[in-house]
This record gives structure tokens, sequence and C-alpha cells, in this order.
């Protein structure tokens, strides 16, 4: 978004997919793509700048902030599961992955995005986030970490299906229950992706109109968009990791306690019930003597 043409007679010029900039061995790159590789190099360099300058006591100005952000997800990931340890597995994934996110999106908000950089009439900077195809990159990529683990940590895809299930797949009902959680469960990649896109997309557009319609005093009239699209980016980056961790958490937590061998109290018998109850019913069967 820039404010660069808001004095054009014919609105604000509106993006709504990625455009081809140059074909590399017969592969088109689009804008967004371009825009996704220098992410990546800036993220690289940049968090291994600060992780030399990563000290015992959390810092404070850009190093803290990073700091927060993976203390922030380290907790959500542990958190989410039964076994902390498990967990702790996939934290580096998760870390990269809404930070990823984030820096997209809120570099999505400098005027210098879009219009302001073209090659060959094409813009050359489009956000990674805002391309239904890279968004979709991501979902695939995520739910295909998720079950993978899933399975991993199940023990087997026996176990991984049997989450699905409320009780024996024999019968009807329960059968139906758990193919419909199965196909829900397949739906899940384009939830991820859509909410991320449509949001980012919407974001961009909202704020250029506003520009628009504010002429002279454009970043007066787009600045409580702004605001709120600062609010909103950091909002879909927990929503992409949130999910993502609780989505491969349920299937793990579900497996494991399948797994895992009932509690005595479930299933007393003559040699685990608890002593208290003996001499009660010891007293009794007494009492009823006498």
């Amino acid at each position: 978004m820039n404010f660069i043409k808001v004095f054009a007679s014919s609105g604000p010029t509106v993006y709504v997919a990625p455009e081809k900039v140059f074909t590399l061995y017969g592969w088109p790159i689009s804008n967004s793509m371009i825009y996704g590789w220098a992410v990546i190099l800036i993220l690289f360099f940049l968090f291994i700048w600060a992780g030399r300058h990563v000290k015992i006591h959390p810092g404070k100005g850009f190093i803290g902030l990073i700091e927060e952000g993976v203390n922030f997800i380290t907790n959500l990931v542990e958190n989410s599961f039964n076994n902390p340890e498990v967990g702790r597995k996939y934290i580096p994934y998760f870390v990269t992955l809404f930070f990823f996110i984030l820096f997209n999106n809120w570099t999505e908000l400098l005027p210098v995005i879009n219009d302001a950089f073209n090659y060959h009439k094409v813009p050359l900077l489009r956000p990674f986030t805002a391309d239904l195809n890279a968004t979709f990159a991501m979902g695939l990529i995520t739910m295909g970490l998720v079950y993978y683990a899933s399975v991993r940590e199940s023990g087997g895809l026996k176990n991984y299906f049997q989450h699905f299930f409320v009780g024996s797949p024999k019968n009807p009902l329960f059968l139906i229950i758990g193919l419909l959680e199965m196909f829900t469960d397949l739906t899940r990649v384009i939830s991820l992706s859509l909410r991320l896109y449509l949001n980012v997309t919407i974001g961009m557009i909202v704020i250029d109109v506003f520009a628009y319609l504010g002429h002279i005093i454009a970043p007066i009239s787009a600045l409580p968009f702004y605001l709120i699209e600062i609010f909103i980016c950091m909002l879909q980056a927990y929503i992409f990791t949130i999910l993502s961790v609780m989505y491969l958490a349920v299937a793990v937590n579900h497996s494991a306690e399948h797994s895992s061998p009932k509690d005595e109290d479930e299933y007393l018998t003559e040699d685990v019930v608890p002593e208290r109850i003996r001499v009660e019913s010891g007293s009794v069967g007494t009492a009823g003597g006498a």
C-alpha cells in the first residue's frame, strides 16, 4: 500500500492476485514469490544477529521483542501437550512459522509495497501472505507436518485414526461421526489458507481505499485502519500458529490417552479395592451377623 497514487482520478489500483514478473527455467516467478524470498533472507540474517546478542536476562528493544515472541510460542507449544517433552520437538518450526507470517503481514503495511517499484509495468513486491497460492502452500506444509508428527507420536496409523472416533467404529453412529471428523480434518488446509489470505488482502484494500478517499490528508484518513491492521496482522499470525499447534496436540494427546493403561479406580477388583472400603464393608458385615 502506498499514497503515491491517491490523486489518480480512476481510484486506487487493487491487486487481488499476484502477477508474473519473469520466468526462471520455464517456471513463472511472481512478485509474491520474490517478496517471500526476500523475507526469508532478511529473517535469516536478522535472527542470526539477534541470536548472537541474546543475554541471560531479557533485553529491550528489538531483541527483547524477539525473545518475548520466542518465549510466548515456546510456552504455548509446551502447555498444549500433556507431555511437554513431545511439544519441544516442534518448537523450532512453530516459532519460525509465527515470525515468518508476522513479518510478512507487518511489512505489507509499508508504503513502498505494490505500486512503488515496478518491473515492466508489473509491481515488483506483493506480500507473500496476500497470495492464496502461498497461504495454501503454507497450510499444506503445516498440515503435512501435523499428520506426519501425529502418526509418529501416536505409534502408527491405527492409533492415529482411533482419535477420530469417540467409540467403537462398529457402532454406526460412532462410525458416521468419525468419518465426519476425518472429512473436517481434511478441510483444515483450506480454512488456514483462506483465513490468512482474506484478512491480509482485505486489509490492504481497505487502507488503499481510505487513503484514496482522503486525497491530500491520505495518511490521516488511513491512519486508524493502519493501527487496526497492525493488530490484525499480529492476530492472524497467532491464529495460524495456535491452530496448527492445537491440531497436532489434540491428535497426540488423544492417542496417548488411549494407549496408556487405564486408571485402577476405573476398574476396581477385589485386589485393588481401597483399604477403607474393605474395613467399612467388614464392619457392616459383622454388624449384620450380630
